[in-house]
């Protein structure tokens, strides 16, 4: 790879857009949901399942079901794309308050 095309590469990856948001994961076996809020959407699915997977995530209740059911079991859902927010800070915040309100309205647990 030429070095001006390594650079371009760096640019457009520095420059993507993400999109923040709320999603949810489902265990079919169990009825159980989870709820969480990401700024990333496009990438978090890959990262829970990964660390479900290598049976190392976090959150010790998601990973029980994991193992108890099976990955097959699981499913994964974006509920809400939040509109692009320049500052970091109101973004956070408003992740916050709709992950709360999907939770409570989802009878959710956190992720």
């Amino acid at each position: 790879m030429k070095s001006e095309d390594k650079k371009a590469a760096i640019t457009a990856y520095k420059e993507r857009k993400t999109v923040a948001g709320i999603y949810v994961v489902r265990c079919g076996a169990s009825g159980q949901a989870w709820v969480g809020q990401t700024p990333n959407l496009d990438t978090i699915q890959n990262r829970i399942w990964f660390g479900l997977r290598m049976g190392s995530h976090a959150n010790r209740d998601l990973q029980s079901a994991w193992a108890a059911h099976g990955g097959d079991s699981f499913s994964f859902e974006a509920i809400e794309r939040l509109k692009d927010e320049e500052l970091a800070y109101v973004r956070d915040a408003l992740l916050k308050e709709r992950a709360a309100h999907w939770r409570s309205t989802l009878n959710g647990l956190a992720i």
